[in-house]
């Protein structure tokens, strides 16, 4: 009966977060003070009973499947009795149903956190995010209940489950899955503050204050996540790429860009009561994107290694609840704009002016990857053709946009409040602005080949970083306390060069070959030497392997010893490549193993790479995380 009990608590869940959406809502446009305030009270505690009731449900699945109950539908399409415990508790969310309750309980955890640590919030404002926030999860909890309930039975039951997908079989889905959706639901933060501020007609510095440090932790976890996506994709696809312009990457990618550009407009409409109008619509923007993410991944409407195979009635339902999102928000947003005062008066050249231009070429890339990923899917929906967009369009339109984006970030950092002047911009920033030159001119022959893509991507991230550690240095020198906030912008734009650099460097410089290979073969690029020295089966929990020994030398000494495998699981008999790297400071060595390509299976497709800079894209997405946390630890937002 646990799975019942589970069910059940959904139901209960329904209830709560209807109550939490509609009475403390109803109670902000009471004129009785007692009724106001009673009506207002109850969102905080319907919050908390909400988040334990989905967290019951959740560990009812969970131990469903850690005990192999196959008597539930969800759990014998997405389970195996010999899958490892830590893969069964990750299959958790390895389908539609379980995802979906994954993504409803990290909204209900959002929303504790809120009621948690607005305490210094005034009572109608935490009532009106709260019940936005209250609204939202009756949304999804209805789509649960009627279209993806993860508590269906079986009967009679399955002898054993159909088994994880095996690119699901990974120490990156236990977190990249739950990274992702933290970034994706924490989006409803800052847009339930947007509504929020729109309802009580209030959009002053005061609702940018509050809602800043939650957009800014969504927006670190969303960073975690795509950054862990791309590192999955990178070393369990086995084809070396670490981002394909994927549909599904995509979805993720848009939040992103509008969540960049709604951090900056929030600091604008905090510290100088600008931008109030841009800023909730770049709030509304980030959520509704989030949900056209959601839209995609699970409506049927494309094929990607990441979206679920669903029936598309889901699509449909998801489609109509982004259709009043958005609709009701900005009704409500036409209603208020025009009340809505300019702020403070700033010149062309400003920090303001600065921010504004970046953050709209943050949404116009936004914007040309949206047309890219929907194309496709509104040429097919009108009977049209079939129409494929691939990367050559997304770099020829996204890469130029990106350009002045990472350039303004420096003087946009250095730039006085209000009015700027060009010359004391140019005159701070000469030397750096002559250094980076110099390195993008250099760097690219010393690398080995100069071009104009490898010199504008060198040129930007030493443009960035050096004139991110100037202004570190400058601070530095200054007396009283750093705060948290100042570290955070800098290391987060440190880690945007680094990126750039990394970028930069494996797109122009990695090289690729595919190759056939007997053992004893050795096959060279750049300094290295790959010999295969043995092929071996190997046997795991729930596949057999054929293993390669892959020795890696460089001036005839050996430095590493890889291990590719291709791999068999018994359940699906699905091959599955495991790549073979060894990552350094500069350069990542990969190794895939393909197919046999005799019947001996004595010679094998092998493919080989050499990737300078890869460690430089996680390192710069590992310290724009870092950036965040700080940012979002910085003691006035604690207050």
């Amino acid at each position: 009966m646990i799975p019942e009990l589970g069910h059940f608590a959904l139901i209960l869940a329904t209830i709560v977060a209807l109550i939490q959406g509609v009475l403390p809502l109803t109670g902000t446009f009471l004129s009785s003070r007692v009724l106001q305030i009673t009506l207002q009270s109850l969102a905080r505690p319907m919050a908390l009973l909400q988040c334990a009731l989905l967290a019951f449900a959740f560990a009812t699945l969970a131990a469903a499947f850690l005990s192999n109950d196959f008597s539930l539908t969800y759990v014998a399409q997405h389970s195996n009795s010999l899958l490892p415990k830590p893969y069964q508790f990750a299959a958790v969310w390895g389908g539609h149903e379980g995802s979906l309750l994954l993504w409803v309980l990290l909204l209900a955890v959002w929303s504790m956190a809120v009621a948690v640590f607005s305490k210094s919030l005034p009572l109608d404002m935490v009532a009106r995010v709260l019940g936005v926030l209250g609204l939202i999860s009756v949304g999804f909890l209805v789509f649960i209940l009627t279209t993806s309930n993860p508590f269906e039975r079986l009967l009679p039951a399955a002898l054993d489950g159909r088994d994880l997908n095996p690119l699901l079989q990974d120490p990156g889905l236990v977190i990249h899955p739950p990274m992702l959706y933290m970034g994706y639901v924490g989006m409803s933060v800052a847009f339930a503050f947007a509504v929020s501020a729109l309802l009580s007609g209030r959009l002053d510095a005061a609702w940018a204050r509050w809602s800043r440090p939650w957009t800014v932790i969504a927006w670190t976890f969303l960073t975690f996540g795509i950054g862990l996506g791309s590192w999955w994709a990178y070393y369990e696809l086995g084809w070396g790429g670490w981002w394909f312009w994927d549909p599904v990457e995509n979805a993720s990618l848009m939040p992103w860009l509008v969540a960049t550009a709604l951090i900056h407009s929030l600091m604008v409409t905090e510290k100088r009561g600008s931008f109030k109008a841009w800023t909730v619509l770049l709030a509304i923007a980030a959520f509704s994107l989030s949900l056209l993410g959601t839209f995609l991944v699970r409506s049927g409407v494309l094929t990607s290694v990441h979206a679920f195979a669903s029936d598309p009635k889901r699509g449909v339902f998801i489609l109509i609840f982004l259709a009043i999102v958005v609709g009701a928000s900005l009704t409500l947003f036409a209603w208020r704009a025009p009340r809505v005062t300019l702020g403070g008066r700033m010149e062309l050249v400003s920090r303001e002016s600065f921010l504004l231009a970046n953050s709209v070429f943050l949404v116009v890339a936004t914007g040309a990857v949206l047309l890219g990923t929907i194309y496709p899917l509104i040429i097919d929906a009108l009977n049209m053709g079939k129409l494929s967009v691939g990367p050559q369009y997304f770099n020829a339109v996204f890469i130029p946009l990106l350009v002045p984006t990472v350039f303004l970030m420096l003087p946009g950092s250095v730039a006085r409040w209000r009015e700027a002047k060009v010359a004391e911009i140019a005159h701070t920033l000469r030397f750096t602005g002559l250094v980076a030159v110099a390195l993008g001119i250099a760097l690219p022959i010393v690398l080995g080949g100069w071009s104009l893509s490898a010199m504008l991507g060198i040129f930007l991230g030493a443009w960035v970083g050096l004139g991110t550690l100037q202004q570190v240095v400058v601070r530095l020198r200054k007396p009283g306390r750093i705060g948290l906030s100042f570290w955070g912008q800098h290391i987060a734009h440190f880690g945007i060069a680094v990126l750039v650099i990394g970028v930069t460097g494996v797109s122009s410089y990695e090289v690729e070959r595919d190759v056939r290979m007997h053992v004893d073969d050795v096959v060279t690029i750049a300094p290295y030497s790959f010999k295969l020295k043995s092929l071996d089966e190997v046997q795991g929990p729930n596949y057999k392997a054929i293993r390669a020994d892959v020795e890696v030398s460089r001036g005839g000494e050996v430095i590493e010893t890889l291990f590719p495998e291709k791999r068999r699981y018994f359940s699906s008999a699905m091959p599955m490549t495991e790549a073979g790297i060894d990552s350094g400071f500069m350069r990542d060595l990969y190794v895939s193993l393909g197919e046999p390509l005799d019947d001996a299976r004595t010679e094998w497709s092998m493919r080989v790479y050499y990737k300078p800079f890869v460690p430089w894209l996680w390192a710069g997405v590992l310290l724009m995380v870092l950036g965040g946390v700080f940012a979002a630890l910085d003691r006035r937002y604690r207050a």
